[in-house]
């Protein structure tokens, strides 16, 4: 299947440069708006064709999926016109910036004859698939509480992203988080975020011109979710710290689990069915191959791509996805789930943490 992928000489060259691994697609068509960058991006990725303008890729080109690899306001915006191409779209986070976009992305994907993922790499790195699979099996019981932090000081990326001034800073509330929701939610089978409530802890970091960020430090995000499940999501791009972007916690009835914090540590659970007194914490990668996901079988290959594997196994599932081969849990109400509680965390913030409900698109 001919692939094509904007953003090519940014976000979108990490899976520019995994379509080699995926025997599924032939990397087509590259674009980017950086005429020095798309040069370089079609030279380093042995793509066909490259493209400065992204419609005039959907036109002429002839791909038939491409990724959106660009900033987060231009996601739903270019994940719409390729669906309404009847172009498989792989988007990157998160899926929209507004309601009306997410609107607007649901009704598209609903008419197309494509298919829509988000692509929400932190789900498939090994740990959080680990314990997805422990979870699967039944071995924490019901799980009814969880928590997932991304900590990520990205203020010195402003000058060469200044993008993120208003759509990463520029806004209060939540509004990153599907990299700590993702993995989380997924770890609650079958549901849903059905309301929120957020926080702040005020402003103690300017801008260059000596302005506070309309981002408070540290946000906190509270869902309910509608099996009566807590889950709580903190966000923070502007405290002076180490970056923390994968700390994770899961309560179950018959186990829980604590990612690894620091690079001195490592990911930690505890299983009733394995240890019931007296309870301690076993090594999560302890639990061997019988825990492992069989995606994870090639760990070596899959250490070498971004996020912890996680660029190349999202085209697998991609792949899997468009070909028949297999379902997709990221599908466009999945990402709306991830999205829409978000967007709604920057409504409950601006009314001193009031919840509110989060709407199911599903019922769009």
């Amino acid at each position: 299947m001919k692939l094509g992928v904007v953003g090519a000489a940014g976000r979108g060259s990490s899976f520019a440069r995994c379509v080699k691994e995926v025997d599924f697609f032939e990397l087509h068509a590259v674009c980017d708006i950086s005429e020095e960058g798309l040069k370089k991006a079609v030279e380093d990725c042995g793509a066909k064709e490259g493209y400065l303008s992204y419609d005039e890729m959907l036109e002429k080109s002839g791909i038939e999926a491409v990724v959106v690899g660009t900033p987060m306001h231009l996601h739903a915006e270019m994940a719409i016109k390729g669906l309404k191409k009847n172009i498989h779209v792989f988007s990157e986070v998160t899926a929209a910036i507004s309601m009306d976009q997410c609107h607007e992305l649901v009704a598209a994907a609903n008419e197309s004859k494509a298919f829509y993922m988000m692509g929400e790499n932190y789900t498939f790195m090994k740990p959080n698939m680990m314990v997805r699979g422990l979870v699967d099996k039944g071995l924490l019981g019901e799980t009814y509480y969880a928590e997932g932090e991304y900590l990520h000081n990205c203020t010195y990326l402003l000058e060469k992203t200044p993008w993120r001034r208003k759509w990463q800073y520029g806004m209060n509330g939540v509004t990153y988080c599907t990299h700590s929701l993702g993995p989380t939610l997924q770890w609650f089978p079958d549901d849903r975020v059905v309301s929120v409530s957020c926080v702040g802890t005020g402003h103690h970091h300017f801008d260059k011109e000596g302005k506070p960020f309309e981002q408070e430090d540290s946000t906190m995000m509270m869902c309910r979710l509608r099996s009566g499940g807590l889950i709580r999501i903190r966000q923070d791009f502007l405290s002076d710290r180490p970056h923390a972007m994968t700390n994770y916690t899961l309560q179950g009835t018959d186990g829980c689990y604590e990612s690894a914090r620091a690079s001195t540590e490592e990911p930690r659970v505890w299983l009733r069915s394995r240890n019931e007194e007296p309870k301690e914490w076993e090594n999560l990668f302890d639990l061997g191959k019988e825990h492992t996901p069989e995606v994870w079988k090639d760990e070596e290959l899959l250490q070498q791509v971004g996020h912890g594997g996680g660029d190349l196994l999202q085209l697998f599932h991609f792949r899997d996805a468009i070909s028949g081969q297999g379902t997709c849990d990221l599908g466009i109400h999945q990402a709306m789930d991830l999205t829409l509680a978000g967007l709604i965390s920057q409504e409950s913030i601006k009314q001193d943490g009031a919840w509110l409900k989060v709407p199911d698109s599903r019922d769009w």
